[in-house]
């Protein structure tokens, strides 16, 4: 990240912080790639394995995360899965080592639960897609599809710290 660069932080969504979160919003041509936070956290309500984080850099809200955490669930399933549900940096944040520095701490937020051997996480092929971003930080093709979506997959014991 650059040196000028605030440090980045997982943060929980509050009465406080709630409208700022709902405004943010990834650059044009990726809006086909990701719903909106506004979405996100609605679904986030009815879904008891969701986890979800507003994303700083400094004090400014700068993105958001929602993870798909089956440990959540009471009671859990047998075989416990994690996966990256939703992620997106808002467009005044791209490019500057927010996104990276955010899903380090995602990383680590996961292994340090101790109860999954790798993260998951899926996107849309195409123009603008987030692809190289997230086989940057070590994920790998599964092998399997989600719909239309390539699913990747990062050993933790692979995985990168922050």
């Amino acid at each position: 990240m650059p040196d000028d660069t605030p440090p980045v932080s997982l943060r929980e969504i509050t009465r406080d912080n709630l409208d700022a979160i709902l405004e943010l919003s990834v650059a044009e041509p990726q809006k086909r790639y990701v719903a909106t936070n506004a979405v996100s956290l609605a679904q986030a309500h009815f879904a008891p394995e969701a986890w979800f984080r507003a994303i700083y850099c400094g004090d400014e809200p700068a993105g958001f995360v929602m993870l798909e955490d089956y440990s959540l669930v009471s009671p859990p399933p047998e075989k416990l899965e994690i996966g990256v549900w939703r992620f997106m940096i808002d467009q005044r944040f791209q490019r500057r080592g927010v996104g990276r520095a955010a899903m380090l701490q995602v990383i680590e937020h996961v292994r340090r639960k101790g109860l999954f051997s790798s993260l998951l996480l899926s996107y849309v092929p195409g123009p603008d897609s987030p692809e190289a971003f997230y086989r940057s930080l070590g994920f790998r093709p599964s092998g399997e599809m989600n719909g239309q979506e390539v699913v990747l997959e990062l050993p933790l014991t692979d995985a990168p710290s922050p």
